[in-house]
């Protein structure tokens, strides 16, 4: 008799696929704790037991044990920590940029399109005559043959000066990005984690950055009562702190790292969510948490001027929506002759995206 037969299901649960899906559950703990293992794991037992995350066949006691099989945590025998590895900082990274940016298609090294002509790395439909100062990359050798056979003939055939031509390419130009992170005591106040979307989106912007265009550079550095570089492998540990917002300790010490940049295009990317609040005046600080102090304000207004003189560009990225800081930003723009957007959070990393690739399309000077 032909028809169907039917059996029990027995689901059956790849133990690869649950250590994938609680390994990106992981990652995401991860970046909130500033990199804290312990408490993100004691943060995936929690969530396990209230969601069932897990079975009886795979567990987190076997999640963890994968995790030090693949190489992602260690235990460090001086202090008796678990920490990450190397190796889970590049996979926070990559997770920041599928996750903001989407799965980008990989491209030739130095992809900056501008409206320019000239000696570069991807063709045009354009062809002209050979022109003194033209690189031998550029001559299209194919054709240049033919218009010698042409012109010459094939039994006194000769290449001259007159029978080459030239291709034209688009010039890519290359971009030095510094990106500003504030990091002042505002950034995890009111009951709003604030410094947790700025890391996915510094991680997110240097990962897409060393894939996708390894010539430019790009530099963190973070400012509160005081400004400091950091390293990208850093990001995942950065935490907001007890301090003040010296915008102005920022800008100079960003200008100066842009000053030892050889390239022609320069800019700063300001993550921010208050208004200035710090100034430091020799050894001492002086701080006004109250208002838009002018001496401050005065002195970050010099500052974004400097850069506009030195022909870098500032982008503010406001995280907050707040009018009292409305004005104190359309000064601050001014003076740069930057730009400035208000963002949320969900939709900081699709600024800062956007603005980076639309920066990408100038003239190389």
């Amino acid at each position: 008799m032909i028809g169907l037969r039917f059996s029990k299901f027995i689901r059956q649960i790849s133990k690869d696929s649950s250590f994938e899906n609680l390994f990106k559950l992981f990652l995401q703990l991860l970046t909130v704790t500033s990199g804290d293992v312990s408490e993100a794991l004691n943060w995936l037992n929690e969530l396990d037991r209230k969601y069932s995350l897990t079975n009886n066949q795979y567990g987190i006691g076997n999640f963890i044990d994968e995790l030090k099989d693949r190489n992602y945590i260690k235990d460090d025998p001086a202090t008796g920590l678990i920490l990450p590895t190397a190796k889970t900082e590049r996979s926070i990274r990559t997770q920041s940029l599928e996750e903001i940016f989407g799965k980008l298609r990989k491209s030739r090294p130095g992809n900056h399109k501008t409206f320019f002509p000239g000696i570069g790395d991807e063709s045009t439909s354009e062809k002209r005559s050979y022109l003194f100062g033209d690189s031998i990359e550029q001559i299209d050798m194919t054709d240049s043959i033919r218009n010698a056979q042409i012109n010459h003939g094939v039994e006194d055939f000769k290449l001259t000066e007159d029978d080459l031509e030239v291709e034209e390419k688009d010039i890519k130009s290359i971009i030095s990005t510094i990106l500003l992170i504030d990091i002042s005591h505002s950034m995890i106040l009111y009951g709003e984690d604030r410094i947790t979307p700025a890391k996915k989106v510094a991680m997110a912007l240097a990962e897409l950055i060393a894939i996708k265009y390894p010539k430019d550079t790009m530099d963190l550095v973070v400012f509160g009562d005081d400004a400091w570089p950091i390293e990208i492998k850093d990001l995942p540990y950065l935490q907001a702190g007890p301090y003040h917002t010296n915008t102005v300790a920022g800008l100079d010490l960003a200008v100066d790292i842009l000053r030892r940049r050889e390239t022609s295009n320069k800019q700063i990317f300001m993550i921010t969510d208050g208004k200035p609040t710090c100034l430091k005046v020799g050894a001492k600080y002086y701080k006004n948490s109250f208002g838009l102090d002018r001496k401050i304000v005065n002195k970050s207004l010099d500052a974004a001027a400097k850069c506009r003189r030195l022909g870098i560009s500032i982008t503010t990225f406001m995280i907050a929506n707040d009018p009292y800081l409305q004005q104190f930003v359309r000064e601050f723009t001014k003076a740069n002759n930057g730009r400035a957007f208000y963002s949320s959070l969900s939709g900081l990393g699709e600024y800062i995206f956007e603005d980076y690739i639309r920066n990408r399309r100038k003239r190389v000077r």
